[in-house]
Order: structure tokens, then C-alpha cells, then sequence
């Protein structure tokens, strides 16, 4: 993933919408029914990812080393996830991070305890210096993600900062799981709980809080923080079950001190003797059964960046370093990363060249002990090269950037950003690692041993890490069209399916603004970031192609953009250049006058020669096709540029605008004339996108959807009244931490809304019985086997199996049963539920709806309840009674 993740962020928080102290120590509330403003009744609603699958750099995966497929990933900016084995998918576990505590989206660690499976923790912070102005915090779950509770840390953790694919940074101990370490940056040392997560203290004997920077110059904070204490690995061979793990192993950002070690429990600690110089140690993974401690060095912290790096060996009996590495020195360009073991066969380990951007990366696989290596890939004759495996990004075919590349590069590549690397410590033939892109993996890894070529796989269904710059769905064509950071952004003609590419010819880094012509909607316009060439695109088939236009002089960014309603005008407010206006399709472009440099530009959706602008407070209007804007006298709107506006399709000069600051004017404004006068909406207390959708029945005005705080409650809102009166329509177990970049309802689904999300992906609300089947008839026959999988203190997870029993398919089902004993479902995966008292009704999934005769669909869920947890003894599926098993 490229710097431009960083933007993404700072573009949040410019808007000046993010302010919120640390996070208290709390328990995370259960899912909750949205809450009606004005007397408005309340719907209820499903939440979805448009699939992408992936889009993000991924820095960390970690298996349970108790408990087969149970795994972790942690994200540099959208939450942490959990492995679904029975679907081979992700299901996301921080979706209730809300707008205050945004930052704790970004996870720097995670841990999940091996003496007891159910606790997982998560070290959760964006960023070290003000751009997050709140600080880090350890989250902790008894459920496995299903719910949280949150410790305050006095300092920042930095999940999308350098360094952060080091690690990992969090650990619990083996022997004693009451006891925990963290790793701190900004030279706040290495910290211990020895409560479960409760409470932390720094560990006062700890020697070095680290002093490596990627650039101590940078003014921003962001390069020049020091990237602390970045790993730590108990050697569980030298303590007892309910003790403390007596030699614990520290890795620190200091290339001549990066090792230490505690042979007391932590209370005293040495650098460990004859340890290499010059490099850091991104990784420390111990094999405790040979007593071989294993480090990956760089030179730099990564995870862009590394030029030079070796792989070594320590003997943990005698103290003796070996240098194992597989290439010279002097034949090394990369750092090496992503180190792991195999735990049922010790003496295998691999690592990763994560900073091997050209032409791929390399993986590197040893049987012996790091003895002598073997590689993923190497040269036959140069250019051309010979792979052990076989690429297969059929789920997932935009990893191949469309690109048609000349070797030695080839496509789709096998990564870049390679720093999480895991062999399941249960299955020595499945793989997984994390790339700046998607998880890749393998289930036949052993095949690399026998020289037979072995298949990777995108694993990564579920698991959506986009950051989301603008929204459109267009009246016909395609219903949604995305603008997204780091690739591009894509055409989703079925939101439950991955788009076979992304917007190609040009590729843009990452598209910041795109637009349709309202009444023309296969005219589409897109500008966006590019290392070279021109930075804005058109389609005249509704974004499924498109071909590049011409820049102004000195443009440098994308900016804004807008397409006229009719299709044949363009004004674009591109970064580096003034506001300019076109005919036809960006070959040439002329300045308009009377509006300043950088500002957001949109369209009247009514009539074509009608722009908008808006810049520092004033808003801009041209009657003349974008060549000259007059500022308005609208006084009273937000006095910054964190300001997002759209007209309202079908009616000529009408604007709603919503942003705002704490410090000044904040809300949302509504005109009728053009923008020459605004009315600011009573009871909307901040407000910070807008968006249109289809009307209700019976409603002649269309649906309004904003992100904002409304009777002092942020959320996702509604409006079918023209704003009169407001739904939310998200609850506080669908939250997806920052959402103010943009969003859109559907012109063409009542209810159904997008939002756009800083490392969520693109996510999509339905009303509840709008999103997809309400279950078969009477006629349908069914039974359910439902099965409690895993109990603990005061929860449980189960599985329940819905099999048709009958001679017809069904396309969308609906199962209902009550729970006897006060039971209450928190998180549910492979479907959607809805639960009121003791009832609960859970329905499919997109991908699920359909059930054939004689088959089954399972789904499975964690919930609370008393120690009885009897089960429930009677189901119906469309209203009809189901045979239980």
C-alpha cells in the first residue's frame, strides 16, 4: 500500500470533525435498534460491504497456538478480523469503534491467548503524532471479538505508522495469561499488564525505549517519531503453567542495541551479547523445541522502504548467532520480514524480502534450520524466471492492476509491503500471508518441498480494507461507482460480487473525485493522484471504460470535479492548479474566473450550465457553464473547508450543504435559490456529508442521508421528509469509526444507502426486509441442527445448519426461533439478524440465498446468556415449523 493511506487520514482529520479525548475504560454496547429523531418510527436495517475483497495493506496474522483455525488479522486503518473456517472468510470485529475514538480502527498488535482461545486482544491507535488526537488504548474480549472492553493508554499507538508491519508488539503470556506485554513508541517503553489487559503499567527496568526514526526531519511528526520497543516472544520452555514465563525476548527500534532478553520475568533485563549491529529486528520468532530464536533484519523500519537485511539464528542454550541467510549481502536490495515457523515440524522456517517492490517480492523457505534455503521464485535465464507456485486470483481479478508487464516483472505479482508471513501451527501445508493489497495463501505449501508447483489464492473474502473517497450511484447503468485510495476505485454492477478490475486507462493511485452526468448517466468523469501522466479520466459508457484527458498547467493532485447535467460541460478544481472549465471532454481547459484555487466544485442536477463552489466559508456560483462564479451572499456557513455539498436531482438551485467545525458553524444547510440564501436545519447538530436516494412510497421528495450528530448522537441518518424529521438508521454495533468523506443513497432502492468508510470499505444499508429474500412459503420443508460449539463463563458460540428437506430451491430464507433462557446474540456471521426479547429472526446473506433440495446453509453466531443456556427447541422458516435434529 502506498503513502497515499496516510492522506486518506489527514483528510479526516483536516475536516476538523475529529476531536475526542481518550477512550474510558468500558464496556463496548451491545448492537442497539436505531434510534427515531422527531417522532420518526425507527427501521430496521442490514449492513454489507460492496465486496472488493481486500484493497488494504494487511501487517499482521496470527494463529491461536491451541486451538486449529482459529486466526487473526490486524489492518493498518480498518479494524481487525477473525477467520471463519467453515466459509474460509473474515468476519470483522471493530465495526463498533465509533466517530469519537476513529483512531482505534488502526491496529498496531493483536494477540490471542493460547492457554484460553476465547480472549483476544487488539492494540488499537492510528497514528503518534496530532494527526489522531486521541490516544492508543488495548482492547480486550472474553468472545473473541464478538464484544470489547477498553483500557486508556496515556500515549498514542501508531497502527499506520512506519514501522508498523514489525511486531508483533502485544503478546500474552503462555504459562500465566493474566500477564501481558506491549511495546510502546515514542519512547514510552515496554509496558505490562498483569491483569488480563485491565490495567498497564510501564516496566520501569526495561533499558531502551528505542530511537529509530525514518527521517528525524520530518516536521509532520510522522516520519520522525521513534519507532519504540516492536516486538516481544516468550520462550515457553522456561516456565509452568500458572507462573510467569520466566526468559521473555524484547526487540527494539535501535539498529546497535535491537535484542534483549529477561530471564526473571521481566524484572531485570541485558542486551543480548554478540547480537549483529546496523540493523533492526522486525521479527523475533522463537522455536522453542530446538531452542533456536529467529530474527529478520532491516535496515530501515519499513514497511515501504529497506534496502539491506539479513536473517540470524540465535542459540538460545549456548548464546551463539549465526548469520543464515539466504543471499549475500552485497546481493541483497531488500529487508527481510514475515518470519515464521512451522510448529509441527520446527525446523522449517520462512521469511519474507518484504521490500522487494521490483519486479516482486521473494519468499524463502529452509527445512534445516536456516542451513540452506530454497526461494519462491529465481532466474532461468534473465529476464524470464521460474515460479514454484501458480498465481490464481480468479475471486479476486483486479490483483492484477490489469497490467501487461514485461519480465521479469509479471502479474498478478506475489507481493509487495510482505511483512505478515504465517504457517498454521496445526496444518504444515496452509500458509497465509499479508500483502499491501489482500492476504495470499496456500493449502498445498509442502508441494514447495517436493519441487511440485503449489497454488496461491487470495484469502481474503470478507476482509475489506479500502479507504473510500467519494460515492456515486447513477440513476441507470451500474448502481455504484466508487472513488478509493491507493487503487483506484471500481464499477459495481452487482454489489455482492468483486468487480472484475479496477478503473483502468488510467490507473489513478487513488481517485479523489468522480461525477455523472445526471441526465446523460453513461457520461462519467473521474480525476484522481498518478505518478505521471494526466490526472482526470472520462467514460461514456457509465465507467465500465475509459480513456484520459488533458491537464491544465501545474496540476499535481486530483481535487474535485463535476459533471454538468447533460454531459457536456466539466468544471474541475484539480490540487495545483485553479478551478478550469471544459466542453467535450478535458482536450483543452480554460480558467474560470471568480472562484479560488482549490475549491470543491459540484453541479446543478437540473440545469447543465449551472456550477457550484465552495471555498473558506463562501459559497460560489456560475450560471455560465463554469467560466465565471460570483461568491454568494450567503453568510453563516462554516468558516473552514470542510464542507460537502450536492444538488438535489430534478430541481433547478436547489443545495444542501453539511459541514462545519466545533469551533465555528457546523450542521447542515438546505437552499432553494441557487445558493443565494442557506437555512441551517434546527436540531442537526453537526453534519458532515449528504446524499440523496429514491423517495419513499408515497413521499414526493427524496430520501435525504447524512453521517451526523443529531439530538447528540452520531450516526447514519435518514430523512424521507425533506428534514424535517430524522431515523438513524445505523446502530452502535455498526459504527466503522470515521464516515465523513462521503455518502449516496440508491435512486432506485428505497431505504438503501451507501457510506463511505477510512478502511471499512464501501458499506451498504438495506432495510431489513428489502435486503435480499424473506424466506419461502409454507411449502418449503426444512430442519435445523442446532449445535452450541464453545461455551465460557457468561457466553457461548453456536453453529445452526438449515437443510432443505423439500423438492423446490429456495432463493432467499428466514428462519425464527426464540430463546429460552434470556440469551442475546452479539456478533452472527453468514447472515443478518434482528432480535427483540427472546426473538430472534436471521436471514441470508447475499451469497447464501440460494438453497438447493437436499442442501444446507450454516451460520453462526456468539452470544451472552446464564450458565442454563438451554436451547431453543422449535424454528420456522417463512412461517413454517422446521424439523429439529
Amino acid at each position: 500500500m502506498r503513502r497515499t493511506r496516510v492522506l486518506t487520514a489527514v483528510l479526516a482529520l483536516a475536516a476538523g470533525l475529529l476531536a475526542g479525548g481518550p477512550p474510558a475504560l468500558a464496556a463496548d454496547a451491545p448492537a442497539a435498534a436505531p434510534a427515531a429523531v422527531s417522532g420518526a418510527a425507527a427501521d430496521t436495517y442490514t449492513w454489507r460491504n460492496a465486496r472488493i475483497d481486500g484493497g488494504g495493506f494487511v501487517p499482521g496474522i496470527v494463529f491461536n497456538r491451541s486451538e486449529p483455525d482459529l486466526a487473526y488479522a490486524r489492518t493498518d486503518i480498518g479494524g481487525a478480523y477473525r477467520w471463519q473456517e467453515s466459509t474460509k472468510s473474515w468476519i470483522p470485529l471493530l465495526d463498533s469503534v465509533g466517530w469519537d475514538d476513529w483512531g482505534h480502527t488502526g491496529v498496531v498488535s493483536i494477540a490471542s491467548d493460547a492457554a484460553d482461545p476465547d480472549r483476544v486482544y487488539a492494540a488499537v491507535g492510528t497514528y503518534t503524532n496530532d494527526w489522531d488526537p486521541g490516544n492508543g488504548a488495548v482492547m480486550r474480549s472474553t468472545d473473541r471479538g464478538a464484544s470489547w472492553r477498553k483500557a486508556a493508554l496515556p500515549f498514542k499507538l501508531g497502527g499506520n505508522m512506519p514501522g508498523r508491519g514489525m511486531g508483533e508488539r502485544l503478546a500474552v503470556d503462555p504459562h500465566d495469561n493474566d500477564v501481558l506485554y506491549l511495546g510502546a513508541p515514542s519512547g514510552h517503553g515496554l509496558w505490562r499488564s498483569t491483569d488480563a489487559g485491565v490495567t498497564w503499567s510501564e516496566v520501569t527496568s526495561f533499558p531502551n525505549p528505542g530511537n529509530y526514526a525514518e527521517d528525524p526531519d520530518d516536521e509532520s511528526g510522522y516520519a520522525s517519531d521513534n519507532q519504540g520497543v516492536v516486538w516481544v516472544t516468550f520462550d515457553e520452555s522456561t516456565g509452568t503453567a500458572g507462573t510467569p514465563t520466566r526468559t521473555v525476548y524484547v526487540g527494539v527500534a535501535d539498529k546497535g542495541n535491537a535484542v534483549y532478553r529477561s530471564t526473571d520475568a521481566g524484572a531485570t533485563w541485558e542486551r543480548l551479547a554478540g547480537q549483529p549491529t546496523g540493523y533492526l529486528a522486525h521479527k523475533g520468532v522463537l522455536d522453542a523445541e530446538n531452542g533456536h530464536l529467529y530474527l529478520a533484519y532491516s535496515d530501515t523500519g519499513g514497511p515501504y522502504d529497506g534496502g539491506k537485511g539479513r536473517l540470524y539464528r540465535y542459540a538460545t542454550a549456548t548464546g551463539a548467532w549465526t548469520d543464515i541467510s539466504p543471499v549475500a549481502e552485497e546481493d541483497t536490495y531488500f529487508g527481510f520480514s514475515g518470519l515464521t515457523v512451522d510448529r509441527q515440524n520446527p525446523g522449517t522456517v520462512m521469511a519474507t524480502a518484504y521490500s522487494s517492490w521490483w519486479p516482486d517480492t521473494q519468499i524463502f523457505r529452509s527445512t534445516d534450520s536456516g542451513a540452506t534455503w530454497t526461494q519462491a521464485w529465481r532466474y532461468t535465464a534473465y529476464p524470464e524466471r521460474e515460479n514454484r507456485y501458480v498465481m490464481d486470483v480468479s475471486s479476486s481479478p483486479w490483483l492484477t492492476w490489469g497490467a501487461n508487464p514485461s519480465p521479469p516483472e509479471q502479474t498478478p505479482k506475489l507481493g509487495w509491503m510482505t511483512e505478515a508471513l504465517e504457517i498454521d501451527p496445526f496444518d504444515p501445508d496452509r500458509m497465509m500471508y499479508g500483502t499491501g493489497a489482500t492476504v495470499y495463501g496456500t493449502e498445498e505449501l509442502t508441494n514447495w518441498d517436493d519441487d511440485t508447483p503449489f497454488t496461491i489464492r487470495p484469502m481474503v473474502r470478507g476482509l475489506e480494507e479500502t479507504a473510500v473517497l467519494d460515492l456515486a450511484s447513477p440513476p441507470s447503468g451500474a448502481p455504484l461507482l466508487s472513488a478509493l485510495g491507493d487503487i483506484g476505485g471500481f464499477r459495481h454492477t452487482d454489489l455482492t460480487k468483486v468487480p472484475s478490475m479496477m478503473f483502468t486507462r488510467p490507473n489513478f493511485t487513488s481517485t479523489t473525485s468522480l461525477d455523472f452526468a445526471e441526465s446523460a448517466p453513461d457520461v462519467v468523469v473521474r480525476a484522481g493522484h498518478v505518478d505521471s501522466g494526466p490526472h482526470i479520466a472520462f467514460s461514456t459508457d457509465n465507467g465500465a471504460s475509459w480513456f484520459a484527458g488533458t491537464d491544465p498547467s501545474g496540476v499535481s493532485g486530483g481535487g474535485t470535479v463535476a459533471a454538468s447535467a447533460d454531459g457536456g460541460r466539466f468544471v474541475w478544481s484539480p490540487e495545483g492548479a485553479g478551478v478550469h472549465h471544459t466542453t467535450g471532454f478535458g482536450t483543452s481547459w480554460s480558467a474560470s474566473e471568480g472562484i479560488p484555487a482549490g475549491a470543491v466544485v459540484e453541479s446543478d442536477r437540473e440545469d447543465p450550465r449551472t456550477f457550484y463552489g465552495f471555498k473558506s466559508g463562501r459559497f460560489y456560483v456560475s450560471r455560465d457553464g463554469g467560466a465565471t462564479f460570483e461568491a454568494s451572499p450567503a453568510t453563516g456557513l462554516p468558516a473552514g473547508d470542510s464542507v460537502r455539498f450536492k444538488a438535489l436531482p430534478g430541481t433547478a438551485g436547489e443545495v444542501w450543504l453539511a459541514g462545519g467545525a466545533s469551533d465555528g458553524p457546523y450542521g447542515l444547510w438546505h437552499s432553494t435559490d441557487f445558493g443565494q440564501t442557506f437555512a441551517k436545519l434546527p436540531g442537526v447538530e453537526e453534519a458532515d456529508t449528504v446524499g440523496f436516494g429514491k423517495a419513499a412510497p408515497g413521499a414526493s421528495y427524496q430520501t435525504l442521508f447524512t453521517s451526523a450528530r443529531i439530538d447528540g448522537v452520531r450516526g447514519i441518518y435518514r430523512s424521507t421528509d425533506a428534514g424535517a424529521s430524522w431515523v438513524r438508521v445505523n446502530d452502535d454495533a455498526h459504527q466503522w469509526g470515521w464516515t465523513g468523506a462521503a455518502i449516496t443513497g440508491d435512486p432506485r432502492v428505497f431505504g438503501r444507502v451507501y457510506v463511505a468508510t477510512n478502511g471499512r470499505g464501501v458499506v451498504y444499508g438495506d432495510l431489513a426486509d428489502t435486503g435480499g429474500g424473506t424466506g419461502p412459503e409454507p411449502s418449503g420443508a426444512c430442519e435445523v441442527a442446532y449445535r452450541v460449539t464453545n461455551a465460557w463463563g457468561d457466553g457461548f458460540q453456536a453453529e445452526v445448519r438449515l437443510t432443505n428437506t423439500g423438492t423446490a430451491p429456495w432463493d432467499g430464507w428466514s428462519l425464527a426461533w426464540s430463546f429460552p433462557d434470556r440469551q442475546r446474540i452479539a456478533q452472527l456471521w453468514n447472515g443478518s439478524h434482528t432480535q427483540s426479547g427472546a426473538a430472534v429472526t436471521v436471514r441470508n446473506a447475499d451469497w447464501n440465498r440460494t438453497v438447493a433440495p437436499g442442501s444446507s446453509v450454516a451460520f453462526g453466531f456468539t452470544a451472552s446468556g446464564p450458565a442454563a443456556n438451554a436451547s431453543p427447541t422449535a424454528f420456522a422458516l417463512g412461517g413454517k415449523e422446521c424439523g429439529v435434529r
